[in-house]
């Protein structure tokens, strides 16, 4: 198979409207060869990432695409198609009016390989990193039942609804995150320059400091060497963890096990999982996905490795023949209500509605309880930064009971 590159055009039609985006082709020869028999005449050609057309790039920096930028791309394409506007005609404006760089030039390369004879999904398949594993699914189920602008009206609706509940998850975490590090900045700033205005002044006065004051004392002394040292293990223990996450499975699922556990954040996110889990199943069953491969994308498109080794599980099951809700009540991470419901639905013949109707009960529990943990977390984090700006205090001031009672004995 011949290598190919991506070439940059501009071009115009045979009615004068002019066009710009990308092209794949073996060279540039050929590139222009395809744009002409798609009806345009280009104007200029040239291999994209070459000369003053490279991108410049930094590692981690502008290579990811927001999920509401690509819920946005979802709805506008979904309401393009259902209007009756062809795959192509719609990727072109898509391109033309996203905003994002990484999912413009994305789009750029599906409409260059859907113009070159490639099916939708098949050119999504080729940037996976872009688009969701769910989202190529569903497409390639829209293609073959005929139905392509449905399946993205579902995509659409999927995705906006993602969106809202991360952002009501962001919101519940805002707070005291900016607490945290703003206890954390006031407690270097006491260090580095409160702690030694005290400590001259206690040593003017003469006496030993009591335990805790040598200790702040102590600890302002080798802030010199602790900073940068709590910067670095906080800049290599994330580095680490996020490379774990991301290629360790068995990390993974250890971790996913201690998050749906912890005392405060567990319920919500378990909640959040037991949402995303029955929107995605109940929408890749709804668009005529087959039932194993359905499973397979579920457990990868969660976010959780616990639901994910439960869906490994859950498709022996049913290849051996069982049902699928039999085979989730082994998993002690589904409630009775989920394994009930899609029961129900088995036996209905009606699982992707029932499973809508899951999904429509956990986000509104998503919502209760985000809302309820950023009201029971307010209390929580000014008790924490009262006791740190009190215990601080004291530990500054124990001396001067010593050097009082020193005064009054003497």
């Amino acid at each position: 198979m011949p290598v190919t590159k991506i070439y940059r055009y501009s071009s115009i039609d045979a009615a004068g409207h002019r066009g710009k985006g990308t092209v794949e082709a073996p060279n540039e020869a050929a590139a222009g060869h395809l744009l002409r028999q798609r009806g345009e005449t280009p104007l200029e050609l040239s291999e994209a990432g070459k000369g003053l057309d490279r991108e410049l790039k930094i590692p981690g920096v502008g290579g990811r695409v927001k999920l509401k930028d690509l819920a946005l791309f979802a709805r506008q394409f979904a309401t393009m198609t259902s209007s009756g506007m062809s795959l192509l005609r719609s990727l072109a404006i898509l391109e033309e009016q996203t905003s994002a760089p990484a999912l413009k030039k994305s789009i750029g390369e599906l409409r260059a390989e859907v113009s070159a004879g490639a099916s939708l999904s098949g050119a999504m398949a080729k940037h996976d990193k872009v688009f969701p594993r769910l989202m190529i699914a569903m497409v390639r189920a829209g293609e073959t039942g005929g139905m392509i602008d449905q399946a993205l009206e579902q995509i659409a609706n999927s995705l906006e609804k993602d969106t809202a509940l991360r952002g009501k998850i962001k919101s519940a975490m805002t707070y005291p995150v900016i607490v945290l590090s703003f206890t954390f900045i006031m407690i270097a700033a006491v260090l580095i320059w409160i702690v030694p205005i005290f400590e001259n002044m206690f040593a003017s006065l003469g006496g030993e400091l009591p335990a805790p004051t040598q200790f702040l004392v102590t600890a302002s002394h080798n802030m010199v060497w602790i900073g940068p040292l709590v910067i670095i293990l906080g800049v290599a223990g994330t580095v680490t963890y996020k490379q774990q996450m991301r290629t360790n499975a068995d990390f993974r699922f250890k971790v996913d096990q201690l998050k749906v556990k912890t005392p405060v954040f567990g319920p919500l996110l378990r909640k959040l999982a037991m949402s995303r889990f029955s929107r995605n199943l109940g929408l890749l069953l709804n668009v005529g996905v087959p039932v194993m491969q359905a499973l397979t994308v579920v457990g990868e498109t969660t976010g959780n490795e616990v639901i994910n080794a439960a869906m490994k599980d859950v498709q022996n099951a049913v290849r051996d023949g069982n049902t699928m809700s039999s085979a989730l009540r082994t998993h002690p991470i589904f409630p009775a209500m989920v394994t009930q419901m899609i029961e129900v639905g088995e036996e209905s013949g009606q699982i992707s509605q029932m499973l809508d109707k899951v999904a429509d009960f956990y986000d509104r529990e998503v919502d209760s309880a985000a809302e309820s943990l950023t009201a029971s977390i307010e209390p929580i984090m000014v008790l924490v930064m009262g006791t740190v700006v009190g215990s601080m205090v004291i530990c500054l001031y124990l001396p001067m009971f010593s050097i009082g009672q020193q005064i009054q004995t003497n």
